[in-house]
Formats: structure tokens, C-alpha cells, sequence
């Protein structure tokens, strides 16, 4: 079991590496590159889904930090597959509450699930565009209190967060 831990965990890393290699293709103006990114995103988490069905979420325990990370990136790039999102969001939240995850990347993955499932999101981490030269968040469930609950997750305010993005 050790040994396929091992291989799982190389394998969580080796898909975020194509990830973050490929990310560039996901706003490309070129369609056949935004068709592979879909086809790369749909892959990874296709294999995502058998890892959660084997191991369950995951964890830094379980697979160390940097492929649990991966897992995480995984199922933040699963757009496409809503299923997938929402059963890793549903084993994630699981983990945080065992203390076996990241609050901060659970948080991450729920505003990308509300948002990818037309509702409103709740840290402010997810960008709807830029206007004017800053990025602004697709609808906050609560936008007043939005910097309060990124703070209880460890992420930085909102204006913080936004600085390094900005254009102007």
C-alpha cells in the first residue's frame, strides 16, 4: 500500500506540473488550445475521482503536502465536471474538519464550486473580469463581511489579494 501511495503521490504532482505548464491555453484566443486545456483539466480529474474513490480525500498525510496540494489544484481546474468538483469539495470538508486539510484551500474550492454552480460565492477568491483596471469578484454572498471570513480561513483582504493582479 505504501509503495501506491508513493506512486499516487508522484502522480498527483506530475498532473499539477502539466497543470501549471498548460494554464496559459485555459484564456487562450487560439480554440485548439483551449480545447486541449479542457481535454488536460478532464483528464486529471477523471484520475482525481479514482484516487478519491480509492483513498478518499487526499491529505497531506496521506500523500504529502505538495501532491495533496495537487490534488487540490486538480479539483479546482475541474470546471467541466461539476460531479467531481463538488464530491472532492464534499471529501475536503471532511478532511478540514478532521484537521487533515487546508481551511484556506477548502475555501478556494467552495467559492469555486458556487460559482461554478451559478450561485453566489463567499471569500471573494473567484475573479468575474477586470474593470477599469482591477479584478472584480463574481457576486459575494455576504460583501461586507467578506475580508472578516477570509480572515478566518487565513487568506489576506480582499484588496490585498486583488493588488497583484491589478493592471493600472
Amino acid at each position: 500500500m505504501a509503495s501506491d501511495i508513493a506512486e499516487v503521490a508522484a502522480e498527483l504532482t506530475e498532473m499539477a506540473t502539466a497543470d501549471h505548464q498548460a494554464a496559459h491555453q485555459a484564456n487562450s484566443d487560439d480554440p485548439a488550445e483551449q480545447l486541449a486545456w479542457r481535454r488536460l483539466t478532464a483528464q486529471h480529474a477523471d484520475r482525481l475521482s479514482e484516487i478519491m474513490d480509492a483513498y478518499g480525500w487526499p491529505t497531506p498525510e496521506l500523500v504529502g503536502e505538495d501532491a495533496a496540494r495537487a490534488a487540490w489544484l486538480i479539483a479546482q481546474h475541474a470546471d467541466r465536471q461539476l460531479d467531481i468538483q463538488r464530491r472532492a469539495l464534499r471529501l475536503m470538508e471532511q478532511a478540514v474538519s478532521n484537521g487533515a486539510a487546508s481551511p484556506r484551500d477548502l475555501a478556494f474550492l467552495r467559492d469555486r464550486t458556487l460559482v461554478n454552480d451559478g450561485r453566489k460565492q463567499i471569500y471573494g477568491t473567484q475573479i468575474a473580469g477586470v474593470k477599469d483596471g482591477s479584478p472584480v469578484p463574481w457576486p459575494c454572498e455576504e460583501p461586507e463581511r467578506m475580508d472578516e471570513l477570509r480572515a478566518e480561513v487565513g487568506i489576506p483582504p480582499f484588496a490585498e489579494y486583488i493588488a497583484q493582479f491589478s493592471t493600472t
